[in-house]
């Protein structure tokens, strides 16, 4: 009867939504050029008394994919492709006990649940990308690194990136002026969001606040 309260304020529920802007390794683009939304729930659980080290787990949703509408000549082609995942993210953070900064690392899983028909335009006559198979595989394992810090409150600020360990896509055939070849795809993405930690005490925001009105 006594662990159970005991256990509950070691884990705190926290809402976030923000955006999320990615592109894939292997499509012969450059840059960050698609950008979605992203939101989700997730529990911090709290590892030691200190508030040191914690461990999050995560169910998310984000819309990445490619997108690319610039007419630069080192732009082979124009493409608008969105991929919507459910991604679950398991990370250990460390916090820093004077700034309250909070720096994480960990891995994700994500399963593609929709693909919606986009559009790509190119020159048959300079560079063709294989358009007959654009279907993306359904799991994604990637690495990732996230920071933190406390806004106000629950109030708290995260940037996360994120690459895949695993092709999100095999065998992406290209042609060029008579040269084939092919290329094995890997996802990269970069999260910008705000998020809500429920029953929040975040120390590093007390502390502050106590030394200004000892001073």
């Amino acid at each position: 009867m006594f662990s159970i309260p005991v256990q509950a304020q070691r884990i705190n529920a926290y809402i976030s939504a923000g955006t999320i802007t990615s592109q894939v390794e292997g499509d012969e683009l450059k840059g960050f050029g698609h950008w979605g939304l992203h939101g989700g729930v997730g529990a911090w659980i709290k590892l030691d008394d200190n508030n040191t080290w914690a461990l999050t787990v995560e169910t998310d949703y984000s819309c990445r994919g490619i997108s690319n509408h610039s007419q630069s000549s080192e732009n082979y082609y124009n493409i608008n492709l969105d991929l919507h995942y459910v991604d679950i993210p398991v990370t250990v953070f460390f916090r820093d006990p004077f700034g309250g900064l909070q720096i994480g690392a960990g891995l994700v899983y994500s399963r593609l649940v929709s693909q919606p028909h986009g559009f790509i335009r190119y020159n048959p006559y300079y560079f063709i990308p294989d358009t007959t198979d654009m279907k993306f595989l359904k799991n994604d394992l990637a690495a990732a690194a996230e920071a933190r810090f406390t806004i106000w409150k629950g109030l708290q600020f995260s940037a996360r990136y994120q690459y895949s360990i695993l092709p999100i896509k095999k065998g992406w055939r290209f042609s060029l002026d008579g040269d084939e070849w092919q290329n094995n795809c890997y996802g990269s993405s970069i999260t910008i969001r705000l998020l809500w930690q429920f029953g929040s005490n975040d120390r590093s925001y007390h502390n502050k606040r106590t030394h200004r009105r000892r001073r």
